[in-house]
């Protein structure tokens, strides 16, 4: 029976290179098994040159496997059907500079067969939804490359997609767009959604995603939760109210017997990105 929950599954999934008298030259791909199912937000993480985004290329359709098994959504990522129902965001956002945010949109909408009040209504939630209401009818040759992956992931939703490929999506945000493009896209997981991420920014991708894979010379060396990858099994954290000085000792104190060891004992800490945020929506909201 069909695994209708099964989004992206791979099966040795293989790619190899070859020059142009048939040899094989790269080994970029060497054979990944991977799945990903619905709802997923998934991290496909490696250094450059492990097979990344060979292996994106192959979902999109762009490479053909040299052996093994791809399948996205049930089919061969080359059929039309399969195609209708992806979006895609690349590294670099690529979009006619002279053009405003809200024509990019409209023009890529139209393209996708949008129209009337469907169009209209679809572009404006995305504009809302990526944080470009107040730019939206600036060229987009005068935005950052922040600005610019905001319209590319507006363009890369615009179908309403069922799986969604971002590579390196928070690239060039600053940390208060970073955060809300990471609450976006866990949104669009809650609703049914599912994504696959090719990030180096790892901070990102442990706040967002449910499970990622580390590849290194075209192989999958690591995979699994976040959660089960960063657990150390031989030690534990205990968070509690700080108590009296003379309750903290005896607590210490009973730790040191029982383990052997003294314990460090740390103030809980806040991120880096939470206190930037805090501290920047204080200061514009104050009178």
């Amino acid at each position: 029976m069909k695994d209708e929950t099964l989004i992206i599954e791979a099966r040795e999934l293989t790619k190899v290179f070859r020059d142009f008298w048939g040899r094989a030259k790269v080994r970029a791909v060497n054979g990944i098994n991977l799945e990903v199912r619905r709802g997923e937000i998934f991290g496909l993480l490696g250094p450059n040159g492990s097979g990344k985004s060979t292996t994106l290329k192959m979902l999109l359709g762009l490479l053909y496997p040299t052996s093994g098994q791809l399948t996205v959504l049930g089919l061969s990522p080359r059929d039309v059907a399969v195609k209708s129902r992806m979006g895609f965001m690349p590294e670099e956002s690529y979009l006619y500079k002279y053009l405003t945010a809200d024509e990019i949109l409209n023009f890529y909408a139209n393209l996708l067969g949008l129209s009337g009040q469907a169009k209209k209504e679809r572009v404006e939630t995305l504009i809302q939804q990526v944080g470009l209401t107040g730019a939206r009818n600036r060229p987009v040759g005068e935005f950052s490359k922040g600005m610019a992956r905001r319209v590319g992931l507006a363009q890369a939703l615009l179908n309403d997609p069922d799986l969604i490929l971002l590579d390196e999506p928070t690239s060039g945000l600053d940390p208060i767009a970073c955060r809300e493009v990471k609450d976006l896209l866990i949104e669009l997981a809650r609703k049914g959604k599912t994504i696959l991420i090719c990030s180096h920014h790892l901070a990102d991708m442990q706040d967002i995603c449910t499970r990622v894979a580390i590849l290194l010379n075209g192989e999958v060396c690591a995979s699994g939760t976040v959660t089960e990858l960063l657990a150390s099994p031989d030690t534990i954290k205990l968070t509690l109210q700080s108590p009296s000085r003379e309750g903290l000792a005896s607590i210490l104190e009973y730790v040191e017997k029982e383990t052997g060891t003294r314990p460090q004992v740390d103030h809980t800490g806040r991120t880096l990105e939470s206190v930037f945020i805090e501290t920047v929506s204080r200061r514009r909201n104050a009178p």
